[in-house]
C-alpha cells in the first residue's frame, strides 16, 4: 500500500481542489442523506477519505460535535486543518489506509465517497467490509459513493472498480441492509461528467 500513499500525496501536494475530478464546492447529496437520519448532533460520523473535502467545514456548520476524518494523504489533512483554522481542533484526523484503519470508537454514520471504488483487489475489498462491520454501531447507517457502471475505467491515474446498486448491494448484504440507491452526475471543475452510484445502507 505505500505506492498508493506515495501517489496520494503527490496529488495533494501539488494540486488545488479545482485540479482533481472529485472536488465538490458542497457536498450537497451527501448533507441531504445525512440531514434526513436526524442524527443527534453527538453522533459519531466519519468521512473516509475526506482529505481536503468540504464535507468536515459542513457537519461543523451544523453543529455536528463528534467527526473523524481518514485519509490516505497526510498532505490532505494538513490542507483542511488550515482552511478550517481554529476549528480544525474540534475535529479527529486519522492518516491512514482504510484497509489498515483500526477505529477506537463505533461510528453511527460512516460516508465514503470515491474511496471504494480504488480498491480492486479482492483482498483490499475484504478487509474494507471486516473493518466497517466492526466500526458500525448497532443500526449505524453508512453512505457510499463510487463510480457507477456508467462512470469512468480510472480516476488520478489510477484503475477503478465500478459498482451498479446490485453489485454494491451484495458486497454488504451481509451486515448491512440496503435503505436506498440512486445514481448521480458529479460535474467536475473541468465541466467534465462522472456518474456515480450511491447506496445508503444501516447496520443490521
Amino acid at each position: 500500500m505505500q505506492n498508493n500513499k506515495s501517489h496520494w500525496e503527490n496529488v495533494f501536494a501539488n494540486k488545488n481542489p479545482n485540479e482533481v475530478s472529485w472536488t465538490q464546492k458542497y457536498p450537497t447529496t451527501s448533507m441531504n442523506y445525512l440531514e434526513s437520519l436526524n442524527l443527534s448532533k453527538t453522533a459519531n460520523i466519519i468521512d473516509i477519505g475526506g482529505g481536503d473535502s468540504k464535507l468536515v467545514d459542513a457537519l461543523l456548520e451544523k453543529g455536528y460535535q463528534n467527526i473523524w476524518v481518514l485519509d490516505i494523504s497526510e498532505f490532505a489533512l494538513e490542507k483542511s486543518k488550515k482552511r478550517l483554522g481554529d476549528k480544525a481542533s474540534l475535529v479527529h484526523w486519522i492518516v491512514s489506509d482504510i484497509t489498515e484503519f483500526q477505529p477506537e470508537v463505533t461510528f453511527d454514520f460512516w460516508h465514503d465517497r470515491a474511496v471504494f471504488h480504488f480498491l480492486t483487489e479482492q483482498e483490499s475489498i475484504n478487509k474494507y467490509v471486516t473493518i466497517i462491520n466492526k466500526a458500525m454501531a448497532d443500526n449505524g447507517n453508512f453512505l457510499l459513493g463510487t463510480f457507477s457502471e456508467n462512470g469512468p475505467l480510472k480516476c488520478s491515474g489510477l484503475e477503478i472498480k465500478q459498482y451498479s446498486e446490485t453489485t454494491m448491494e451484495q458486497t454488504f448484504q451481509e451486515n448491512f441492509e440496503v435503505i436506498k440507491c440512486f445514481t448521480e452526475n458529479h460535474t467536475t471543475p473541468f465541466n467534465t461528467t462522472q456518474n456515480f452510484q450511491f447506496c445508503g445502507f444501516r447496520k443490521k
